[in-house]
């Protein structure tokens, strides 16, 4: 048999479009996924690597004074870039948050929020003649709240201090549970662990930059997750964005500079651990879409709207409320929120020159669709917030004709938000998103639409991108929220087709890529919170105020 033509073969673009056809979920079918779960034998969720020196780093987050507000003015202490200063970012984005226990079972909560707390993204720091630190790569097991060095660099270096952190998907910790779909769930907690960064960083005074026009290849290669022997036989990781960390009062470049590359004369150590000694499913489509979904980001041009300067409504200490914040379980379903807070966390949604956009180098492509249930002031029904200069254009193009796209007058005047359709659709986002209670007892839920065919055929590198800017908006709900005294939670599992048919989308040009709830939680007081770091005590290691 002869091999196939090549006009006959899929591209990139059919690969990546082609999976998100495939695993939507449907009234009448759910995507591919494990027949069962033995959550006994749930994968490891902290991967380590064998045979590195390990750093442990100091817990200082109880000295950092910057509140939340500061934070995201971007006007916060600059904090010497050391060592020290290294440990709190990675604790207030990376770290453990609490231990949580029920009965017979333990389990780990950390800053970065992750689908089923599955935490498939892991962090590598990459110093360069930062005090305190060895020059190279180390990787971040927050588990132990530990630096384990990866990659010793002989070359020394000179100058201003640098770091950056690179971000990898372990694709099976997330697939264990939710089979195909899963590389949905790593792309959106990437997005997730942005924003993480970026709000720690700000709390330090400290810019985080996602760096773009960085190949796949060559950022694998800077953090060594293309070293085969070091992987052999052990859950491969996938190398997604690189992260430039600048204290806010150094010169900004416009684009920042790269770590410097590996040579020969480096000295590598360590093996990675393997999470799951006995899978039960494989999922190939994962790995296609994960190949065809590599490349560079080519524009980083960011077209932001008119927005004035936000003043965050709460004055809590930045640590305090990032190691707060937690995902909703369930919703207090006869809690009205104030129009002034549900206005407040949509500005923070707009796209401006501070905290956390100032870490995105990209335009906005997602635009949120609000099913308002009690906002105080506000009729009941679908609402919409575009967030670009011509997004309100294409998307009354796009959605249904009955639509009446009414200005909402209470609405600060730069906020972009608009009434669509006088409904209860408490029940019918309910059933969209999964028959999940939560989606209806929220002061509001969300369906983020994003631009979406078009951007993912030209550049399929675009689809993880789409689902990273998504996980960001996520994340600035979620502490907006715990900000106002309220809680969110993000929706991986919705009808996907369902919801476009509900807003008149047909086609690919426009999807809908993740779900979300506010509103005032109600707590489980059967659960037990315990410690991030038992047995380990703030400002230790004779460190000295």
């Amino acid at each position: 048999m002869s091999p196939p033509s090549a006009a006959a073969m899929p591209t990139a673009a059919d690969i990546a479009l082609a999976y998100h056809a495939r695993t939507k979920h449907g009234l009448k079918r759910y995507a591919a996924g494990p027949e069962t779960l033995d959550w006994d034998a749930q994968p490891n969720p902290f991967r380590e690597f064998a045979g590195c020196a390990r750093t442990e780093l100091p817990l200082r987050s109880d000295r950092l004074a910057a509140s939340f507000a500061e934070a995201c003015q971007g006007v916060a202490e600059v904090q010497p870039l050391t060592i020290d200063g290294v440990a709190l970012l990675l604790e207030l984005s990376f770290g453990l948050s609490a231990w949580k226990e029920y009965g017979p079972d333990r389990w780990a909560l950390r800053c970065n929020p992750s689908s089923g707390n599955l935490h498939p993204t892991e962090a590598y720091v990459i110093a360069d003649n930062v005090p305190g630190l060895g020059d190279g790569l180390h990787h971040y097991v927050s588990r132990d709240h530990v630096l384990e060095f990866r990659c010793r660099r002989r070359t020394e270096s000179a100058g201003e201090p640098r770091l950056w952190l690179g971000l990898s998907s372990i694709h099976w910790r997330e697939a264990w549970k939710y089979g195909e779909r899963a590389f949905r769930y790593c792309q959106l907690d990437l997005g997730h662990a942005l924003g993480a960064i970026s709000y720690a960083a700000a709390a330090l005074g400290w810019s985080a930059r996602a760096i773009d026009g960085l190949d796949s290849t060559a950022l694998a290669a800077l953090m060594g997750v293309d070293r085969a022997d070091d992987f052999a036989g052990v859950e491969a990781e996938d190398a997604d964005v690189l992260v430039a960390i600048t204290p806010r009062l150094q010169d900004q470049p416009v684009r920042p500079g790269l770590p410097p590359p590996s040579t020969s004369a480096d000295i590598w150590e360590g093996a990675a651990n393997r999470l799951d000694r006995h899978p039960l499913y494989r999922w190939p489509v994962i790995a296609e879409v994960s190949a065809a979904t590599t490349g560079t980001a080519r524009d980083a041009v960011t077209t932001s709207l008119p927005c004035p300067a936000r003043t965050p409504q709460s004055a809590s200490r930045a640590a305090e409320l990032i190691l707060g914040r937690r995902s909703a379980q369930r919703f207090d379903a006869r809690f009205t929120m104030s129009a002034d807070t549900f206005h407040h966390l949509l500005d923070a949604l707009l796209p401006r020159a501070a905290p956390p956009w100032n870490a995105w180098p990209f335009p906005a492509h997602l635009h949120p669709l609000l099913f308002v249930h009690r906002v105080d002031g506000l009729t009941p029904g679908l609402y919409a917030l575009p967030r670009g200069s011509e997004a309100q254009s294409s998307l009354r193009r796009a959605l249904r004709p009955d639509f009446d796209w009414q200005r909402v007058a209470s609405a600060p005047a730069h906020l972009p938000l608009f009434h669509l359709l006088p409904t209860d659709s408490r029940g019918v986002i309910r059933t969209a998103s999964c028959h999940q209670a939560i989606a209806g007892d929220g002061c509001f839920a969300v369906a983020m639409l994003a631009e979406f065919g078009p951007l993912v055929r030209d550049e399929p590198w675009r689809y993880r991108q789409l689902h990273w800017e998504a996980g960001l908006i996520g994340q600035v709900l979620y502490l907006e929220a715990e900000a106002a005294g309220l809680r969110g939670t993000g929706i991986g599992c919705y009808f996907d087709d369902s919801v476009h048919e509900m807003l008149g989308v047909a086609g690919d040009r426009l999807q809908t890529l993740y779900h979300f709830t506010v509103g005032r939680p109600l707590t489980d007081d059967r659960i037990t919170t315990l410690p991030a770091y038992p047995g380990r005590t703030r400002d230790e290691a004779g460190l000295v105020p």
